[in-house]
């Protein structure tokens, strides 16, 4: 369910408080230029030298630093603690696509709540970038435009099952779980289609593969 602070119908970057290269960060601006801070992200931003377009989360862990220079009226200030940060934005901003950067590590809780979170905001389209990979929830249906070798991983947020073409190890007849079955380094032999039952398979490519990422959930409906 939106809560609409963010609408626009350009992509996002949303930049949280974990580590963060500079390059990878400019080159998801080149591709999201709209910067949205997830709290503490504020101050990652600013170290980059970047302002950002609107600061989301219960803001308790914004330095005077970056208060000072943002302006006050791109804070919004969601203070119930039934969520995390990465959360409160992604129910609270609507856009074609979501890159989230500094979601992944180094906190392993933090971490695992970033995929329980996608797991149930999928529609959101949001990508979380790594240092060596992308990682998103899938829709029931999706085609990646992958070149042969390309490593695709699948591990379900709950009971999944699915089909395949593409893959070096077809998923037909698979049933995947969170305590059970995972899909771990599986190899795309070229364009890769995949179907689940349900839109809570998450799937892991190398970073390279990024842009067929963007594609393929642009291209999906939920």
């Amino acid at each position: 369910m939106s809560q609409g602070i963010v609408q626009t119908l350009s992509p996002i970057t949303l930049l949280g408080a974990g580590n963060v290269e500079r390059r990878s960060l400019y080159r998801a601006l080149r591709i999201a230029p709209c910067l949205i801070a997830a709290d503490g992200g504020a101050n990652v931003a600013i170290a980059a030298g970047r302002v950002p377009d609107a600061v989301i989360g219960d803001l308790d862990s914004v330095s005077a630093a970056a208060r000072a220079a943002i302006p006050a009226d791109r804070f919004h200030r969601v203070a119930e603690q039934e969520s995390t940060d990465f959360e409160k934005c992604l129910q609270r901003i609507e856009a074609p696509f979501i890159l989230g950067l500094g979601f992944a590590g180094p906190r392993t809780d933090h971490t695992l709540a970033v995929w329980n979170a996608l797991a149930r905001h999928g529609e959101r389209r949001c990508l979380i970038l790594g240092r060596e990979d992308v990682a998103f929830i899938a829709p029931r249906r999706l085609s990646l435009a992958l070149v042969p070798g390309t490593r695709v991983s699948l591990f379900p947020m709950a009971p999944v099952t699915g089909a395949s073409r593409g893959l070096r190890w077809p998923i037909a007849g698979l049933n995947f779980a969170p305590d059970g079955r995972v899909g771990t380094s599986n190899e795309a032999t070229g364009p890769v289609e995949m179907e689940f039952d349900t839109a809570r398979m998450l799937v892991i490519l190398p970073k390279a593969a990024l842009k067929a990422a963007i594609a393929g959930l642009q291209a999906s409906a939920w």
